[in-house]
């Protein structure tokens, strides 16, 4: 199976290391080259390049810029183009995303996410001392204002009542050193919540190291006779 991997940061290089066989790296301003699988690993502006010229060469898209679907115009192009192939969305950083998405099917009332995060993680200029609350909305809006740190929000969307009904709330705590994620979900099933204190790439501190090994699953599974 061949393998193209869009990107060549914390999570592309960590994947790069792992993978086998080894994905060709395409770099900004590369062709894309025909693949059995396209990972885009690079961005928001990455996957709107690359997205669409994947799925209609026939390459399975695993998308690691979740948060960039908020774009509808996007979202509309991808799913429009996915014909011969299909469009692979990781679970990446949060726990429960399965059961989230089952529990779909029999209707949901009420989706809701909250990260607490160490400032640096967030941004350079939160302040160190104290908790700040630095968004508070929906997945929507939480996707467009915070593109590297909001694809939990926006996968959560995309598995359960969608962008606009998803509440989220961003916390900058000084008091943690991981990124702990919390999901709470009621419905016709009854209800659950979730909770998940992750850590980062060592090379990044802005990138979850569940959220690599997140996307590693996906193209094993891809690859693999057995999936779960």
């Amino acid at each position: 199976m061949k393998i193209a991997l869009i990107g060549n940061g914390a999570i592309g290089t960590w994947l790069a290391q792992r993978l086998d066989p080894k994905p060709e790296i395409v770099r900004r301003g590369d062709r894309l080259p025909a693949a059995d699988i396209v990972v885009e690993a690079a961005g928001h502006e990455a996957l709107a390049h690359y997205g669409v010229a994947a799925l209609e060469q026939g390459s399975d898209l695993v998308v690691v810029s979740i948060g960039a679907l908020a774009h509808e115009e996007l979202w509309d192009s991808l799913r429009a183009a996915a014909k011969r192939s299909k469009i692979i969305l990781p679970a990446g950083a949060v726990v429960g995303i399965d059961a989230l998405a089952a529990a779909r099917r029999g209707g949901l009332e009420e989706v809701s996410y909250a990260a607490r995060k160490p400032p640096a993680s967030l941004s350079d200029t939160l302040p160190t001392d104290r908790e700040t609350v630095v968004f508070e909305g929906n997945a929507r809006e939480a996707a467009l204002a915070f593109p590297k740190n909001a694809n939990v929000a926006a996968t959560i969307a995309l598995a359960g009542v969608g962008f606009d009904a998803t509440r989220v709330r961003i916390v900058a705590d000084p008091t943690v050193t991981e990124n702990i994620h919390e999901l709470k979900v009621r419905g016709a099933f009854g209800s659950f919540s979730m909770s998940v204190a992750g850590r980062p790439l060592p090379s990044n501190p802005k990138t979850s190291s569940l959220s690599a090994m997140s996307v590693l699953r996906c193209i094993e599974n891809r690859q693999s006779a057995i999936v779960i």
